[in-house]
C-alpha cells in the first residue's frame, strides 16, 4: 500500500442548506480518515477548477419540486467522461427517502438523473432532507407541511425547523465509498487521531 493521502471531491447542489450540510460532513468524514477533501458547491467553483485534481469525485444534489438543482445535472452531463475516468459517488437529498412508502418515487429520481446525465457512479446514496420552517413564508409552509404531512409525527412538530437526515446512514455511506476508493487506489486509510502527522 502506498501513502494514505488521497483527494477527494465532494461537489453539491443545495436548495435549503441541508445537501450542503450532508457534503461537509461527507468530507469531515474522509479527513479523518486521512485524506484530503474538499466541499464544494457547485455554483461556487473557482474558475481554476478541474476534476483532474481529484482521485475521487462524491457529488451531491437535492430534490426541489421533483428536480435535481439545473447546475449540478449540468455539470455533470458536460463533465460526464472525465467523471466516468474517476473512482466516483453520487448521493441523493430528498423527502422522498425520508418516507418508507415513497423509497421507490426517491430511487425514480435517481435513476432519471442517471439516464439524463448518462453518468453511472460507483456507489449511490440516498438521504432524507430537511424542512425549513422558519425561512418560508406563509404560503410556502403550508404548501409544505401539506407535502410531508406523512412525515410530520408528534415527535416532529413543525414548530421550526424539522431534519430527516439519518446522519448514521451518511456516515456509513461515506464509510463504504472511501473503502472502496481506498482499495481501487491501494491506499491505506489513517485512522490515528492525528491523521496530519
Amino acid at each position: 500500500m502506498r501513502e494514505h493521502v488521497s483527494s477527494f471531491l465532494i461537489l453539491y447542489g443545495t436548495g435549503e442548506g441541508q445537501t450542503a450540510k450532508i457534503a461537509e460532513r461527507i468530507a469531515a468524514t474522509i479527513a479523518e480518515r486521512g485524506h484530503e477533501a474538499s466541499a464544494i458547491d457547485v455554483r461556487d467553483r473557482p474558475e481554476s477548477f478541474t476534476l483532474n485534481e481529484y482521485d475521487a469525485a462524491i457529488v451531491g444534489a437535492s430534490i426541489h419540486v421533483g428536480k435535481h438543482q439545473d447546475e449540478v445535472r449540468d455539470f455533470v452531463t458536460e463533465n460526464r467522461d472525465a467523471l466516468s475516468g474517476m473512482l466516483s459517488a453520487f448521493f441523493q437529498v430528498s423527502l422522498s427517502s425520508a418516507n418508507e412508502e415513497k423509497h421507490e418515487e426517491a430511487a425514480g429520481y435517481v435513476e432519471s438523473f442517471i439516464t439524463d446525465t448518462g453518468w453511472h457512479p460507483d456507489r449511490i446514496g440516498q438521504f432524507g432532507g430537511a424542512l425549513r420552517f422558519s425561512e418560508y413564508g406563509f404560503l410556502k409552509r403550508l404548501m409544505m407541511k401539506q407535502i410531508a404531512k406523512d412525515l410530520l409525527t408528534e415527535e416532529r412538530k413543525p414548530g421550526g425547523d424539522v431534519e430527516f437526515t439519518d446522519w448514521d446512514a451518511v456516515d456509513a455511506f461515506t464509510a463504504d465509498v472511501a473503502a472502496f476508493v481506498e482499495g481501487r487506489l491501494g491506499v491505506a486509510p489513517d485512522m490515528t487521531e492525528d491523521s496530519t502527522a
